[in-house]
């Protein structure tokens, strides 16, 4: 189903070791709204939607997984220097001693990722909306990520992710009137 390229969808380079920054990170990584919910989602409900936008989903669901690995990949690099006590001065304290530098699915707060976030209707029009809404709470937050830091090789890939995230709305949106093409169409047999 995929291939595998060893390199990153858009390269990842900081400036600086900032574990403040990584936390913040932490909510594209492990939130409600970041790139492990929306790949998962969109893979889901692929198998209820019809036929016409099943690639789509696949498409972006896919996508959002090297969105991920960026996202892990800038956490790594503006920890990878961290010391135990820089760490525990931004908050991440607790994950150092559960993970010490290891990623682990949770949101800027310290919430563990759940699959609650998934969300799956089964209704085609209703799914692609979420799906609208999600991309669009993205995008917004990876806006508040770049306004939260003044490396501007941060910024690069922050504003990289961010535009994805707009294409995806965009097509989304496609979708949703595609959607609604297909079901004013009558169908007799």
């Amino acid at each position: 189903m995929w291939i595998y390229e060893k390199k990153l969808q858009y390269p990842v380079r900081v400036g600086k070791c900032d574990p403040l920054m990584a936390k913040f990170l932490l909510e594209q990584y492990g939130g409600a709204d970041g790139e492990l919910a929306a790949a998962l989602r969109y893979l889901n409900q692929r198998y209820s939607i019809p036929d016409r936008v099943i690639g789509l989903l696949t498409d972006i669901g896919t996508e959002e997984f090297a969105h991920l690995e960026m996202i892990a990949t800038m956490v790594y690099k503006l920890t990878k220097d961290a010391t135990p006590e820089q760490m525990r001065a931004v908050g991440l304290g607790d994950t150092y001693v559960s993970h010490d530098n290891a990623l682990f699915y949770q949101n800027a707060s310290g919430v563990p990722w759940t699959a609650a976030y998934i969300q799956a209707k089964g209704d085609p029009i209703a799914d692609l909306y979420e799906d609208i809404a999600a991309e669009e709470k993205a995008r917004a937050t990876y806006q508040w990520l770049i306004n939260m830091t003044d490396d501007v090789d941060l910024q690069d890939g922050l504003k990289f992710l961010r535009e994805r995230e707009i294409v995806h709305s965009l097509r989304f949106r496609e979708a949703v009137e595609i959607i609604k093409e297909d079901q004013a169409q009558k169908k007799v047999f």
